[in-house]
């Protein structure tokens, strides 16, 4: 049976962590990806999602900003880390009381964030999802005017590149498959 196009994009999509080119990663792009990515199923059409860009204009200062956040001796490292993308999407998320809600907009955001990634992918534009400790520092959420009633679910690191990341294979979904028997 021959692949879908859909297929091949969900198997050739990979995390570009460095090697960006220099082709700017604009406003106009992202929100072009992210109108289609909040597509994503939500229970009760919460949408529970906002987003903060920030742009290769105000990388500098942003990392700069949330390296000053580590030990002394970590910031220098953690602001060039953070410099490397072309530019980040720090992607916030509601954090209802209700453990099932948060459950389901965890849910929610997971799927718009991987429907934002394919959509990016199919324009040569690589993303990465990370979660690295600053995104559960208090200082961070309060550098980035986070409320009390959200989480920072991740820095997406963002840019163009030119060489394809290495393929690394998957296990089989039927080595991860069984059958109820009770």
């Amino acid at each position: 049976m021959q692949k879908s196009e859909l297929t091949k994009i969900i198997r050739g999509r990979r995390a570009v962590k460095k090697g960006y080119n220099d082709k700017i990663v604009t406003e106009e792009v992202v929100l072009e990806l992210l109108d289609d990515a909040i597509w994503a199923p939500n229970h009760g059409m919460r949408q529970p999602w906002r987003f903060i860009f920030v742009n290769a204009d105000q990388k500098a200062s942003f990392a700069k900003k949330i390296a000053s956040t580590y030990p002394e001796e970590r910031q220098q490292n953690r602001e060039d880390y953070l410099n490397e993308p072309s530019a980040i999407l720090v992607v916030i998320m509601d954090e209802p009381d209700i453990p099932k809600q948060w459950d389901e907009n965890y849910g929610a955001i997971s799927a718009m964030i991987q429907n934002f990634w394919l959509l990016a992918w199919e324009q040569k534009l690589g993303v990465v999802w990370k979660t690295n400790p600053h995104i559960y520092d208090p200082k961070v959420k309060e550098i980035l005017a986070v409320n009390g009633n959200e989480k920072i679910v991740g820095f997406l690191h963002m840019g163009y590149f030119d060489e394809l990341p290495e393929t690394k294979e998957r296990i089989s979904a039927k080595a991860k498959f069984s059958l109820f028997e009770g």
